[in-house]
């Protein structure tokens, strides 16, 4: 199938629903047959196809599906191009529209459709899909990640790394003994950091709108359970945000406790203008697709045929890129601009041609 122009948007979206972007293509696709309503993101292809999740959720207008496609593919292009990986960064959703009867017939026409992207996006598991999910697109042509394995475990090994450098960064050591870590989230990563941290010694505080689920991960490692909705009055030393997306903006930017913020939530700021808060107030940030790179590494190195301790050094390294970040960042202010910058340069020179023949 032709790919459309840059930045174009196809398949029934109206003009109102048209959103500036600076990504190569949005590609909005609907199923009558099966109530499929997706839209896939591909922000930038320049080391690689667009690798990233698909993501089952409702979302009230077209429009804002798109957005959100859109802000998380671009923050894959940062993950998968600092974490050297040769892919680009894409995200896809799927309209959880309350009325899907067939599950499978749904992710089948997904994969029908992305099969027809010519592999210029490579789909994963993320919010509201399962590894199940991948393997029915798998089925149908697509070429897919995840789709036998849920890289979770991963990714919160990544996110302990980014966690310990942060703490370096600020105490001068990355030992974790006796901090207050408030964890937001108890699902896959949230629950393996819990675990992890406590392990390490920290006073772990955990929370998630699923109230049983965070009461029996307390019970299990000795955390502190504390209600969803009052987490973030929580004094702590470290939040690590495992949830909802847009966690920070201005107002609990300008009341939260804690020193540093490094989690595995996706678009964790509401905008830019809360990291200048952060900032202000002496709070580490550690940028959100620097923290969570440990799933797509494993990925990669599930391709490659990495054995474990290959592919553990890798995922360790993302400390040492986290610390990069983070002196960069204190000597400009903004680390999440700072992580930016190094990803573009490194597009940049990726793009350049080659020089003339000797």
């Amino acid at each position: 199938m032709a790919g459309p122009e840059r930045g174009e948007e196809v398949y029934g979206v109206s003009k109102n629903d048209a959103v500036d972007w600076e990504g190569e293509r949005t590609l909005h696709h609907e199923d009558e047959q099966t109530g499929l309503r997706a839209v896939v993101a591909i922000h930038d292809t320049t080391l690689g196809p667009g690798l990233g999740g698909v993501r089952f959720a409702a979302y009230p207008t077209a429009r804002a599906a798109a957005r959100e496609a859109q802000r998380l593919a671009e923050a894959m292009t940062w993950k998968n191009t600092l974490a050297g990986l040769p892919y680009g960064g894409a995200k896809a959703v799927i309209t959880d529209t309350g009325g899907i009867t067939d599950r499978a017939a749904l992710m089948a026409a997904f994969g029908r459709f992305t099969a027809t992207l010519g592999g210029a996006y490579v789909p994963g598991v993320d919010l509201g899909t399962s590894t199940a999910d991948l393997a029915v697109m798998a089925r149908t042509g697509a070429t897919v990640s995840c789709a036998t394995e849920d890289p979770s475990p991963w990714t919160a090994m990544g996110v302990l790394a980014a966690v310990q450098a942060a703490a370096r960064h600020v105490w001068g050591h990355g030992g974790l003994a006796d901090r207050r870590v408030l964890v937001q989230g108890a699902g896959h990563v949230g629950s393996r950091l819990v675990r992890s941290l406590a392990a390490a010694g920290a006073r772990v505080i955990v929370a998630d709108t699923d109230a049983d689920r965070a009461v029996t991960l307390a019970r299990e490692t000795g955390a502190l359970c504390v209600p969803a909705d009052r987490a973030l009055a929580s004094a702590c030393d470290i939040f690590v945000p495992c949830a909802r997306a847009r966690v920070l903006d201005e107002a609990t930017a300008r009341t939260l406790t804690a020193r540093i913020v490094a989690g595995a939530a996706n678009d964790q700021l509401a905008d830019d203008t809360v990291v200048r808060i952060l900032t202000a107030r002496h709070i580490t940030y550690v940028p959100d697709f620097l923290a969570s790179a440990g799933g797509v590494i494993r990925i990669h190195a599930a391709e490659q045929g990495w054995d474990t301790a290959r592919t553990a050094a890798a995922i360790a390294g993302i400390g040492d890129r986290v610390t990069r970040v983070l002196d960069e960042g204190h000597r400009t202010g903004d680390p999440v601009t700072a992580a930016r910058d190094q990803a573009r340069r490194i597009l940049r020179s990726a793009a350049r041609p080659p020089g003339p023949l000797a």
